[in-house]
């Protein structure tokens, strides 16, 4: 499996520590927030981005894209029922497509719960199809930069719009480009699906184009109750070609262990499906 892992975590970091920390480890990818760049990273140079690139190359890593689209925005809103506020969102949605190409990415993982709940009044048919109609608006532009974006659905917990992966399809489906596609997230999936995690890994599979990895005590694999041997066996069966990346969002343990740790239980995980043929149901790692 190919892992990366989202640097917000890093918060106190310089970019190339953060890099070399990583490859180090043993990451070959990296995910990147906009936020971390700046308030305005869809304002940084050409030249800036070249350097955040080249950096990363460097240090051995990859920038496989971004995620947190919309965190620590102000005046975009997927599902508003203002057309002018869509539209802005949609020309803000290329910019990072463009943004994301620039550092060498190829995914985007729209989340951004706080940028798509449903506001008073708004149906949720109504939000449905302003997703579509933003979404629409984007996906050629991010297609000529070679860029996917991945819908993400997340727990009731977060969001009142989008709570499973068969609600995100069905965007998907309604905008039909190979530009949008779904992500998967575990901690998203424990919390917002009754259908167990393999189950929608294989049902899925062919639209899943980016996976986060992480647990419902918001830490990494490895560092929660959750069982990701079933996971990552549903994975390797159904050919999974994507990145692995870890998203965290308890950062107190420290980045250096979060990232050694998780790295480490992944490897783990995946040696006993290699090297065992292990296929479910397997005994939990001790």
């Amino acid at each position: 499996m190919k892992y990366a892992l989202c640097h917000e975590l890093f918060t106190d970091w310089s970019w190339e520590r953060q890099c070399d920390f990583m490859a180090q480890t043993g990451y070959t990818g990296v995910e990147v927030a906009p936020f971390m760049l700046g308030t305005q990273p869809c304002e940084l140079s050409a030249i800036e981005r070249a350097r955040l690139r080249e950096t990363a190359a460097r240090s051995g890593v990859e920038v496989i894209g971004i995620h947190w689209m919309l965190a620590k925005t102000t005046g975009y809103y997927l599902t508003s029922p203002d057309r002018a506020i869509r539209q802005k969102t949609a020309d803000y949605l290329k910019q990072l497509g463009d943004l994301c190409a620039d550092l060498g990415g190829t995914v985007m993982v729209f989340g951004s719960p706080a940028q798509r709940n449903l506001q008073s009044g708004v149906t949720w048919e109504q939000a449905f199809d302003a997703t579509v109609e933003v979404f629409a608006e984007c996906v050629d532009s991010w297609g000529e930069r070679g860029v996917v974006l991945c819908l993400e659905p997340l727990t009731p917990k977060e969001t009142n719009f989008i709570n499973t992966c068969a609600e995100a399809m069905a965007v998907i489906h309604a905008v039909n480009h190979p530009s949008l596609q779904l992500h998967q997230d575990v901690k998203a999936m424990l919390g917002g699906e009754r259908t167990p995690l393999p189950d929608l890994i294989d049902r899925f599979q062919h639209r899943t184009r980016h996976f986060h990895v992480n647990d419902t005590n918001l830490l990494g694999p490895g560092m929660g109750e959750t069982d990701y041997l079933p996971i990552f066996q549903a994975l390797h069966d159904s050919h999974y070609e994507g990145w692995v990346s870890v998203e965290v969002f308890d950062y107190s343990p420290g980045p250096e262990k979060i990232a050694i740790d998780s790295l480490r239980y992944m490897r783990k995980i995946e040696s006993r499906i290699e090297q065992a043929g292990c296929v479910p149901p397997c005994s939990p790692v001790p």
